[in-house]
């Protein structure tokens, strides 16, 4: 109990006035951990991001964790729990790819059908979701919260599913999420979001030229077939 009541108050002073929380600090830390996990595809990615949506939970609800801070994101709140819910289906996803003899995922390009989808869902869901977010008091301007929201949704899902896409989602999130954290007075999320930025264009490449790299393999596999049809004919007799 006395480290949770540590954890809950303690702040990093900044000076003329100033102060973070350390709670707000480690979710983002712990999120910034997934991220080089799921950019390496490898399984732990999923339980820590989901000790850094803990964390955070309880920041961007401020009022009802006693934090301090006034301002509450209910759209960054709720991603938290939707972070919870969609890296439950992706740790069980990868993990079962892992068990099974493979790798934790295979990097994916997603069709042109589903990026049209993907799309009309980010625009749609945030106009959506932009009057249920102002009516429940959530930060102007709300409909910056309500992208956020559906972007990290998006983005989350296309992780577990293994979409290269998904990166290019977080970076549309990354640049809305720096000037509202900013203006809200999340220092600490807004400075990890822009690094986040950074990051996913990394990943982004990484995941990339992992696919690239399976195509040719695959490619040459198929025109090794073609050259040498003694191969497919030695499975023949054989079976």
């Amino acid at each position: 109990m006395d480290f949770l009541q540590w954890l809950f108050d303690a702040r990093i002073e900044l000076g003329g006035g100033q102060s973070l929380l350390v709670r707000e600090v480690l979710g983002n830390v712990f999120g910034l951990l997934s991220a080089l996990g799921g950019m390496r595809r490898k399984v732990w990615a999923w339980p820590v991001g989901i000790i850094g949506n803990l964390l955070l939970l309880t920041v961007f609800l401020g009022t009802l964790f006693g934090s301090p801070d006034t301002v509450n994101l209910l759209g960054q709140a709720g991603r938290q729990i939707m972070f919870i819910a969609t890296s439950i289906y992706g740790w069980v996803r990868w993990r079962q790819a892992k068990e099974a003899g493979g790798t934790a995922v295979q990097p994916e390009w997603a069709s042109w059908g589903t990026r049209a989808l993907l799309l009309v869902a980010l625009v749609g869901g945030t106009a959506a979701l932009t009057p249920i977010f102002r009516a429940l008091g959530s930060y102007e301007p709300v409909w910056a919260d309500a992208w956020i929201f559906m972007g990290s949704l998006l983005a989350t899902y296309g992780m577990a599913k293994g979409w290269v896409e998904f990166w290019l989602i977080w970076v549309a999130v990354d640049i809305v999420g720096v000037p509202l954290l900013v203006s809200a007075g999340y220092y600490a999320s807004a400075f990890m979001y822009l690094f986040y930025g950074i990051f996913t264009l990394t990943g982004f490449v990484v995941w990339a030229r992992v696919r690239a790299r399976q195509d040719r393999v695959e490619r040459v596999s198929v025109e090794t077939a073609h050259l040498d049809p003694t191969v497919t004919r030695s499975g023949g007799d054989q079976a």
